[in-house]
């Protein structure tokens, strides 16, 4: 009898839920077809917005090309891309109105085009618009302590909105890696897009790290201890490259800028008809000046590093490394040793990094034979490269590094990380030779650096000669050729 009444009960449920089913469906499609006209409403009253201001030039409407990248100003490698990419087009396409949707509301225009100037030796040939953004600190790391890349993510769409109300464009090159904002754009704004990818917003190599409960910059601890919370991340990792896929696909071109970056984002993205690597574009002409020499301006020997203090960089490598190769000069017979930690800050937290650094140099006992260098003109940057002996890079899974290849045109042997772009595309035998050097741990990089000081001049300058000839690839000449090349079907 109980047997019945709970078949009976279950039979009940059952047609309640199938009596829902088309009930269910049928809201379900009136709320799709709803937003769907939201969506369409708001497509027609943003073109309408842009025809409303278009500018004209004779009678026409001028085509108006927009970069977004918040952080123009920050003078890292991104940031020559920018620069380079907007001279590319300025010069092919000199009818055109140029915008720049910027976060960096501190600076007038004209003090980001004389910062670009000064950085990198970049001057513009025709006017850029720079659209000044205030929700910039929605994509700021602070701002999301968990789940950084959903927060920052979600908040670029924010950001990007922002961008489109204020000025929609015809073409839209996300020249920063904020692959959310390009629905935005496409489907609302009905602009063509283009991507410059520089490090995908998540990686198969991210996944890999929190699958092994490896310990990273972007893996705490506390998930790596313990199996759920390691499970939970990795299945939140992989919904959200399934969404980074999707967004990234609304692409019509992207451009990569290694080999190493190129074969995430085929993987993730999934557009590899219309996906091309073009190379940065790094000043190798202006090094080529510098002598090939020994370098004999002061006493003993220099080492460098360039790049943003950001924490992916691994800056506190760099120093305990350099420790324990002054121990071990301490043992032996190095001459006089500095280090000079060369880079961009971007902000509070950047600045707050570089304290930390000064710290650890103290604790290790160093801090005599460490200088900071921070936001120097590019001519400052140009007298150390000339003068050092080493160049240091400790990035794991460095998408390019254009620090790597300026030293290497500069003459200076570079020891990066045994991975990514440096490992993949730079630091690679040019004719047979040796053009640099790949390291990892701390030990490594300090037996390396022991290993370069005791090479003869003549093996030096054969390193230095090898390495200035293979670096031509990277040229800015060359990337104006492939950048333009890649982007034309988007102003077909």
């Amino acid at each position: 009898m109980a047997t019945t009444k709970g078949g009976w009960c279950l039979c009940e449920l059952l047609r309640f839920l199938y009596s829902l089913f088309l009930p269910g469906l049928t809201v379900c499609g009136i709320l799709c077809i709803c937003l769907f006209i939201i969506l369409w409403g708001i497509r027609l009253l943003v073109r309408r917005k842009k025809e409303s201001v278009a500018t004209s030039k004779n009678g026409k409407n001028q085509l108006v090309i927009a970069f977004f990248h918040p952080y123009c100003n920050a003078g890292g490698g991104g940031e020559r891309v920018l620069w380079c990419a907007l001279r590319a087009l300025q010069k092919k396409y000199p009818e055109a109105s140029y915008v720049v949707y910027t976060g960096d509301v501190n600076v007038s225009g004209q003090q980001i085009l004389e910062g670009a100037f000064r950085r990198f030796n970049i001057r513009l040939t025709h006017p850029v618009k720079f659209v000044f953004l205030r929700k910039r600190y929605l994509v700021e790391d602070s701002l999301y302590p968990h789940f950084t890349l959903l927060g920052q993510s979600l908040g670029s769409i924010f950001l990007g909105w922002e961008a489109l109300m204020q000025c929609v464009p015809d073409v839209y090159i996300d020249s920063m890696g904020y692959a959310f904002t390009l629905p935005l754009f496409k489907y609302l704004g009905g602009c063509r897009i283009g991507s410059y990818v520089h490090y995908p917003t998540i990686s198969t190599d991210m996944l890999s790290v929190v699958k092994n409960q490896n310990v990273g910059f972007n893996n705490a601890a506390f998930i790596t201890r313990n199996p759920f919370l390691s499970k939970v991340k990795l299945i939140y990792y992989y919904l959200f490259a399934f969404i980074y896929g999707l967004v990234g696909s609304c692409s019509d071109v992207v451009m990569v800028n290694s080999s190493w970056t190129l074969n995430h984002i085929l993987s993730l993205w999934k557009v590899g008809n219309c996906t091309n690597i073009v190379y940065p574009p790094c000043d190798v002409q202006t090094f080529l000046d510098i002598p090939l020499h020994e370098k004999k301006t002061t006493p003993g020997h220099l080492l460098v590093s360039i790049g943003q203090f950001r924490p992916e960089k691994n800056h506190p490598l760099q120093i305990k490394a350099f420790a324990k190769l002054l121990n071990k000069k301490v043992a032996g017979s190095l001459p006089s040793l500095k280090l000079v930690l060369i880079g961009g800050c971007r902000n509070q937290d950047d600045e707050l990094r570089v304290n930390q650094l000064r710290k650890l140099s103290e604790d290790l006992g160093v801090q005599e034979d460490v200088e900071f260098k921070i936001n120097i003109p590019f001519d400052e940057l140009k007298t150390y490269l000339s003068e050092a002996t080493i160049g240091l890079h400790t990035m794991w899974n460095e998408h390019f590094g254009i620090g790597v290849v300026e030293c290497m045109a500069a003459g200076t042997i570079i020891l990066a990380h045994n991975s990514g772009g440096p490992k993949l595309d730079i630091v690679v035998p040019h004719e047979g030779e040796i053009t640099g050097f790949l390291a990892e741990s701390e030990e490594g990089y300090a037996e390396t650096m022991a290993h370069i000081l005791s090479m003869s001049e003549e093996k030096r300058l054969q390193i230095r000669s090898s390495a200035r000839a293979s670096v031509s690839r990277f040229s800015d000449q060359e990337f104006e050729l492939a950048f333009l090349s890649s982007v034309e079907s988007l102003f077909k």
